[in-house]
């Protein structure tokens, strides 16, 4: 079964990172064995990166850098903001706003 590309959010991501969850753990090998790495953005970077650093979590952290090196992560640039701008555009016309962390990380 092949898995399309994903881009992975900072909740999902976050808990592929705990290792809690079973079924988030076999979709994540999954994804992997169909594609070998990761994809998120810069944002979901920056968010779960700030919840180890508040935590002190040193380890944790370096740990995150390393997945880090070996994933995709996504930059932003202006490409990315204007779509992100027409997405929040049309889904605020819908009555359907998510979070700009959400809509951003396109690319």
């Amino acid at each position: 079964m092949t898995v399309p590309a994903a881009l992975l959010d900072t909740d999902i991501l976050s808990e592929v990172i705990k290792r809690r969850d079973v079924n988030v753990q076999r979709h994540s090998q999954v994804y992997l064995a169909d594609h070998g790495r990761f994809q998120f953005s810069i944002i979901t970077r920056y968010e779960i990166l700030r919840g180890l650093k508040a935590k002190n979590a040193v380890q944790q952290a370096l740990a995150f850098d390393r997945q880090c090196a070996w994933s995709i992560v996504l930059p932003l640039d202006d490409e990315v903001v204007v779509e992100a701008a027409e997405i929040y555009g049309l889904l605020k016309g819908q009555g359907a706003i998510i979070g700009d962390a959400d809509i951003l990380p396109i690319s």
